[in-house]
């Protein structure tokens, strides 16, 4: 028996362009007691990323993949095939990489292999949407001499932020600084200037703000104003917004404002003509804003969540869904006067006339630091299997 596990040292989400390392230990757990006989072989493994993509098919209409084969190779064949028994196709793979051949290890013995690998930039981003999912996982696959080949798969996420792919790095490094007693390889120098880079360029876009206002009103009248400050967020910050409802003509008795994904397909791959686009909604807040002159909302996006992107088949907006209760009466006719004693008591009307309406805003939401993204991801930095 040999226990396989796999690390990803700086946590399980990475920047498309990054490069991942993982560090791979083989383990002989029988104790240093055993005896010689007690030593494991492992003929080779080989390690290898890709990028899976499903889609629907009640809502997603793909051609015939000419390259498409179906996966007839049996288990002790020595092929390695790391998306063997997954579901969609593979759409993205890089070059697999073998780790050793021969190995053998005596009991309590274990051995460790470091496998890095740059992500490509020009992949899609992970999603798990309503039609179509993109995911990616770090497949290693070891054989025993004469026995099926067995497959560990660690999944990650990848973020893709637009402009990092266009960005060439100087060739002089004569003028950065340095540390001579440390030895850097050019790879993980370059990628943690691509990390650097991407937080300014996160910074720059997401920290500019200007003041966006807009009137609220209905085929009746003016109902409001509603005000804010940007419309680029990162993921994991919040959408803050406020309400003037001091100008307005129609009295406003309840508004809410939803967090939304809109999830649409590219026409030349829809099932059907014009079938509808899919929303998730991520937050939500209502209130009751009757005689109210000012109020305000705070959203948060989750860090969960997918920033927008878009690929051939398939595009994710970001928007905020406003709906608004307003009066089919005056303001004053609002409440009335439940006694006619000194003590006047007011109360709210049994039934009156409501008018509704929607309105919605777009907003752009782009990626955030990988590492923050790491804290809440639902994937582990470890993964392990025994053969």
């Amino acid at each position: 028996m040999i226990e396989v596990l796999a690390k990803l040292g700086r946590g399980p989400v990475f920047l498309a362009g990054e490069v991942l390392e993982c560090v791979i230990t083989f383990t002989n757990p029988l104790s240093v007691s055993s005896t010689s006989a007690s030593s494991e072989m492992l003929a080779w493994a080989s390690a290898q990323i890709h990028c899976q993509f499903h889609a629907s098919e009640n809502r997603v209409a793909l051609p015939p993949s000419d390259g498409s084969k179906h996966d007839v190779q049996a288990e002790n064949e020595t092929v390695f095939v790391p998306n063997r028994g997954e579901r969609g196709q593979c759409i993205l793979s890089t070059p697999p990489k073998i780790l050793f051949c021969d190995l053998r290890l005596d009991p309590g013995e274990s051995k460790s292999y470091s496998y890095c690998e740059t992500l490509p930039i020009d992949g899609p981003p992970s999603f798990r949407g309503q039609s179509v999912k993109y995911v990616y996982k770090l497949t290693i696959g070891c054989q025993r001499v004469n026995s099926p080949i067995k497959l560990l798969r660690v999944p990650f996420r990848v973020l893709v932020l637009h402009g990092l792919k266009d960005y060439q790095f100087p060739q002089d490094e004569a003028v950065a600084p340095s540390n001579p007693f440390l030895e850097e390889e050019e790879g993980l120098k370059k990628d943690s200037r691509l990390a650097d880079l991407a937080t300014e360029l996160l910074m720059v876009a997401t920290s500019r703000r200007s003041l966006h206002l807009y009137n609220i009103s209905n085929t009746r009248g003016k109902v409001g104003t509603f005000c804010i400050f940007k419309t680029v967020y990162k993921i994991g910050e919040d959408v803050i917004g406020t309400f003037n409802f001091s100008e307005g003509d129609i009295p406003c008795l309840q508004f809410s404002v939803s967090l939304q994904t809109e999830e649409s397909i590219q026409e030349e791959f829809q099932r059907r003509r014009g079938q509808p686009v899919s929303f998730t909604v991520h937050a939500r807040h209502q209130e009751s804003c009757l005689h109210t002159v000012q109020s305000s909302f705070s959203l948060p996006i989750p860090l969960s969540s997918t920033p927008g992107f878009t690929t051939n088949i398939v595009s994710l907006k970001w928007r905020l869904h406003f709906e608004f209760v307003t009066s089919g009466e005056s303001a004053g006719t609002c409440l009335v006067r439940g006694s006619q004693s000194e003590a006047v008591t007011w109360t709210g009307v049994e039934q009156m006339e409501v008018d509704t309406f929607s309105w919605d805003l777009p907003i752009k939401v782009l990626p955030t630091n990988p590492i923050l993204a790491s804290y809440v991801s639902q994937f582990s930095s470890t993964n392990s299997i025994t053969i």
